[in-house]
């Protein structure tokens, strides 16, 4: 019986239990709630059982390990919870058993070695912890074995050598800590027998991604040749770049990034099949060799933050499908080989923090696809080309910290789309700044500052509505601040160290008194850090204000508790000690966000936080959890359908969701906010937290209000 894909609503009908001979049963994907009835455990007849994707509570049914003749069992993403039960140990004859998805907690049972039949056993996104059990070692019939996304501790186990049929390995996302283990690598190669070696040969993907792993990476790790993904990246492996991978030809996605290896990347390759090389954060040496051009099918190369010498390679220009090529925080010299325009699906291009030289190639103006240019940190000269303007869809450009000299083209108010930042300082241009910076109206930050501008501030900058961050200082600027609107709260420190600017604004001399004030030098060192806090307090206040509180208009704006008091704004002066850099964590775009320490023990943590604390996690029964989900779910509307423009969160997870002492769920940090502008397509490179970023975000870099929801619905089923 085959119900599938239809639009069911309401719980399991137990009258299905009474259908004796029934050996098949599938009601994936429908609206069913409720819990799963014990009595399917008298069903002795059937084989496959699914109840994938629905709403279902409650625990996993002891009696299900009766049904003896069962080779699938699916129960993936719904919302079961408790403990898995040692009785499903007993399903001698599964073939399949998907339990991802849910809130099951406790261990992984050691029952589950006795399942020799398993091909695949999915436990990926629950709330398991402890050791991976011994016992898993003997299902050698076990071709994936998926297990992210949970607290599983302590070490991978020797045992899990004896799934010599193994393709895929996901541990992502643990708290595993250790070494992966020295039998893998002596079993893999060295005076072993070669059988020992070949009990790999059928791998096809390993993923040791975001644990605590350490020591060496196995040398003979493609050793079949059929490895096709290697991803091990935020570990603490040290050691060399492996033997067996400089030659893996069957490779397509390669990830060490934010290790400590090894290697000279002249001897890697080739790969003709690679799709993604990701070795940023290492400690790789040596020239980039032209054997990278040849992986032609390379769309992604990562190599930033390395010691990497010698120049660019002209041939990386044949590299037609290249996307992204991130090779800052090098060593590199001589100059940008002018050929990268021949790049043409290019629209990420980071070359900042090495050592080229020459000027900037003016065919950069070709390549019409890049959204982000970085060539800040290096020795270039010379003048920003106007041809660079015809990059039409550039996002963020950045060519600070250069020698480069000129004046800025007047056509850079072609580059309309510019959004996260332009930023040309600590350089020798010179010159008027051009009006036609004011077309730049979805530009947050803006940086001129420490070069040789002369003249005035063009009154069209006031008007540039999406500017959070504007810096002019260290210039030769002179007369009158505008009066738009960006200037009206405007920081003294913007205007720092320049020739004679003057204005209504704390700390410059009044325009009518140049001649007697000219070198007057007051400072206001905090206005420009009170401003944005309270930015910043003011959104994280509205996000916290549903239709109900709406409504009472005497209530105090700057009230963050609505029982016990109230919290002023003196009291987040006191707690960041009068903003104080020492308390700054981090800046984004609509402000800087500080550390305070609050008084009154008033906050409970993050929602991730209690979760994880099994005595705090007592306490929230299903309708503090459902409660939980309203106030977020409030914060949402209010941010999409009452801000104008709507504000996008980006970053809706348990981490930054804060409770109060009853429970009252606070939408927190909007460090990486963006607000959804009218008439703009909206662009912006990944950022989020993985396992709440919508999966089209990756590859239509489309900002919507869909990419919250779709963060809330991964949060509900943590929840």
């Amino acid at each position: 019986m085959d119900l599938s894909f239809n639009d069911l609503r309401g719980e399991i009908p137990l009258a299905i239990t009474t259908l004796p001979a029934l050996s098949f049963l599938n009601l994936s994907f429908n609206w069913l709630h409720g819990n799963i009835p014990p009595e399917l455990g008298n069903m002795a007849s059937l084989t496959e059982l699914g109840f994938e994707g629905n709403d279902l509570t409650g625990r996993i049914p002891a009696s299900i390990g009766n049904m003896t003749t069962l080779t699938i069992l699916i129960l993936g993403h719904n919302m079961l919870a408790g403990p898995i039960p040692e009785e499903l140990g007993k399903l001698t004859s599964l073939q399949l058993l998907d339990q991802s998805g849910n809130m099951l907690i406790s261990q992984v049972p050691k029952s589950y070695g006795n399942l020799t039949g398993l091909n695949g056993l999915y436990l990926g996104s629950n709330y398991l912890s402890g050791p991976i059990p011994l016992s898993l070692g003997n299902l050698n019939k076990l071709m994936h074995l998926e297990m992210s996304d949970n607290s599983l501790s302590s070490g991978i186990p020797i045992a899990l050598l004896n799934l010599t049929e193994l393709n895929t390995l996901n541990l992502e996302t643990n708290e595993l800590t250790g070494s992966i283990p020295h039998e893998i690598d002596n079993k893999l190669s060295g005076p072993l027998p070669r059988q020992f070696a070949d009990n790999f040969s059928h791998l096809i993907e390993i993923n040791l991604a975001n644990n605590s792993l350490s020591g060496e990476l196995p040398s003979h790790v493609c050793k079949g040749g059929n490895l096709e993904k290697f991803i091990v990246f935020m570990n603490m492996f040290t050691g060399p770049f492996p033997t067996s991978l400089k030659t893996c030809r069957s490779l397509k996605f390669l990830s060490l990034g934010r290790n400590q290896i090894i290697g000279n990347v002249s001897s890697l390759g080739p790969y003709p099949h690679l799709v993604e090389a990701h070795l940023a954060s290492n400690n790789f040496t040596g020239a980039l060799s032209k054997t990278w051009a040849s992986s032609i099918n390379l769309t992604v190369l990562y190599m930033a933050k390395n010691m990497i010498t010698g120049r660019l390679p002209v041939e990386f220009s044949n590299l037609e499908k290249l996307e992204k090529l991130l090779i800052n925080g090098n060593k590199l010299t001589g100059k940008i080989p002018p050929e990268l325009s021949n790049l043409v699906n290019l629209y990420r291009l980071d070359l900042s923090q090495n050592q080229f030289s020459g000027h900037i190639p003016p065919e950069f103006g070709k390549m019409r696809n890049l959204q982000y240019l970085d060539i800040s940190a290096n020795k270039l000269s010379g003048s920003i080309p106007q041809e660079l303007t015809n990059c039409i869809k550039l996002i963020s450009l950045a060519v600070n910290h250069n020698s480069l000299s000129g004046d800025l083209p007047m056509s850079i108010g072609n580059l309309r789309s510019l959004q996260t930042v332009l930023d040309v300082s600590n350089n020798k241009l010179t010159g008027m700044l051009p009006a036609e910076l004011g077309n730049l109206e979805l530009l947050e930050v803006l940086n001129l500052s420490h070069n040789e501008f002369n003249g005035t501030i063009p009154p069209s900058i006031g008007n540039m509505y999406s500017l959070s961050t504007l810096d002019l200082s260290y210039n030769n600027l002179e007369g009158a601040i505008p009066t738009g609107r960006l200037f009206r709260n405007a920081s003294i420190q913007w205007f720092l160290h320049n020739k004679d600017l003057c204005g209504n604004l704390s700390g410059l001399p009044l325009c009518s008194s140049i001649p007697t004030v000219r070198h007057h030098n007051a400072r206001i060192h905090n206005l420009g850090l009170a401003i944005s806090i309270s930015v910043c307090i003011v959104i994280i206040l509205s996000v916290s204000i549903t239709k109900n509180t709406a409504i009472a208009g005497t209530k105090d704006v700057l009230s963050v508790w609505n029982f016990d008091g109230k919290l002023a704004f003196e009291d987040i002066t006191g707690a960041t000690e009068n903003f104080s850099d020492k308390c700054i964590i981090g800046s984004g775009g609509y402000g800087t966000v500080y550390e305070a320490q609050l008084q009154g023990g008033r906050l409970r943590g993050n929602l991730c936080g209690v979760l994880k604390n099994k005595e705090l996690a007592k306490e929230l029964d299903w309708q503090k959890r459902v409660a939980i989900a309203t106030d977020v779910a409030q914060a949402i509307y209010y941010l999409h359908q009452e801000c104008n423009p709507p504000i996008i969160h980006r970053d809706i997870t348990s981490n930054n969701i804060l409770l109060d002492a009853a429970f009252k769920a606070y939408v927190s940090d909007f460090g990486i906010a963006r607000i959804l502008k009218p008439d703009s397509s909206n662009w912006s490179e990944l950022a989020g937290t993985y396992g709440y970023i919508a999966p089209e975000l990756s590859y239509t870099s489309v900002v919507t209000t869909k990419c919250d929801v779709y963060s809330f619905v991964s949060l509900c089923s943590r929840l």
